[in-house]
């Protein structure tokens, strides 16, 4: 679709080793052992297996305990994406461009939608790291204790966590480049925009899981239902609210940042340190109570997120560690390939913080009677 390829697309897929010409249709597959690298196929089938299965889990949650909340989470993750990666592909097909130029552009995997655009871990890694984290945080029992927002909060940062070890990794092992000149994208903090630190690592999750608590979690948590047709739209309802708060949630830094990359860029940054100092002390303190024994939370555990979230860390470190010769090598921030590198030290942050809550969840008492659900791992002593 040559009509679809702006300049800064092509100029992009160049750099990446594809031609914006040649892509496919609206679907395509490759051979997994011809893609630019070997980390490409193994980060696609990590994500898109992860995905799968937290899928299973959320069907299985729903028949055997009548809680649609994780089946919801799922498809409310994939609403957003449908509703705010188009635009961003396609900005003219939209008549947005000129407002929004082409921010990046995926490198091509085995399997492809939208001409090149979409690969389909991306359509995966929405609804798996927005179970991952919604559930960490479930599992502590945050939700009940102290609410829909703060709940959300901390699921914005721990999926934070999650992201940015991947989000840091991806220019230099060329899973996507981004648009430098693109003023959208602007401050970078090393090789990643600091707005996608911000707004797509933490922000976005805290908006869809607020949706998706308010919606159905809290509804259910005090033993309602909801019929099939009133869970679809609250679904579509939860992807569109979601998108809404992606949008309102960064506008301190919109609005005040306005004319100064700088001042935005501090803006961004100042959200994010809020964002997660509160999410810290709710998240510890809530921990320490239920180490303790004074929480009346009722036990919940999800042993896929558990186990799943190891593997999910575990692949990213072996990725991350292969990375690493050519990081150290790198000269002022680029590698011998031309490839940018991210922040080291961010990333081992984000590994302690994603480690110790997965950690934290198996550290938590579980009553005695607790016994698998299933054979993906749902683990149930409340009534919800």
């Amino acid at each position: 679709m040559s009509d679809l390829c702006s300049p800064t697309f092509e100029d992009l897929a160049t750099r990446l080793g594809f031609s914006c010409d040649e892509a496919g249709g609206l679907l395509e597959f490759r051979n997994p052992v011809a893609l630019e690298n070997w980390t490409l196929p193994v980060l696609e089938l990590t994500i898109t297996v992860g995905a799968v299965l937290a899928l299973v889990y959320a069907v299985l949650r729903l028949r055997r305990h009548g809680d649609p909340t994780n089946l919801v989470l799922w498809f409310g993750a994939c609403a957003y994406l449908f509703i705010i990666e188009p635009p961003l592909y396609f900005p003219a097909a939209f008549g947005i461009e000129q407002h929004v130029d082409t921010m990046f552009a995926h490198n091509v995997f085995t399997v492809e939608f939208m001409w090149g655009r979409l690969p389909l871990y991306i359509v995966a890694i929405y609804p798996l790291l927005a179970t991952l984290s919604f559930e960490i945080v479930r599992m502590l029992g945050v939700f009940r204790r102290y609410g829909v927002l703060l709940g959300a909060v901390c699921v914005g940062f721990v999926h934070h966590a999650f992201y940015e070890i991947f989000d840091h990794l991806g220019p230099q092992l060329r899973w996507w480049e981004w648009s430098l000149e693109n003023p959208i994208n602007q401050p970078f903090f090393d090789s990643v925009p600091l707005p996608s630190v911000v707004v797509f690592a933490a922000l976005w999750p805290m908006s869809l899981a607020l949706c998706v608590q308010f919606f159905v979690g809290r509804h259910i948590d005090r033993g309602e239902s909801f019929t099939g047709l009133q869970l679809v739209w609250r679904t579509i309802v939860i992807g569109i609210l979601a998108s809404v708060g992606t949008f309102v949630l960064p506008l301190p830094a919109t609005i005040i940042g306005m004319g100064s990359t700088t001042v935005r860029g501090f803006m961004y940054a100042l959200e994010l340190v809020v964002l997660c100092v509160v999410a810290a002390w709710v998240l510890g303190r809530q921990w320490s109570r239920l180490r303790r024994g004074e929480s009346d939370t009722p036990a919940y555990t999800n042993v896929f997120v558990q186990r799943f979230s190891l593997v999910y860390l575990g692949v990213l470190a072996v990725l991350w560690i292969s990375a690493l010769p050519d990081y150290f090598s790198a000269v002022d921030g680029v590698t011998g390939g031309g490839d940018p590198i991210g922040s080291l030290w961010y990333v081992a942050a984000c590994f302690v913080v994603a480690v110790a809550s997965v950690v934290a969840t198996f550290t938590v008492p579980r009553a005695a009677s607790a016994a698998d659900a299933s054979a993906v791992g749902v683990r149930e002593t409340s009534s919800s």
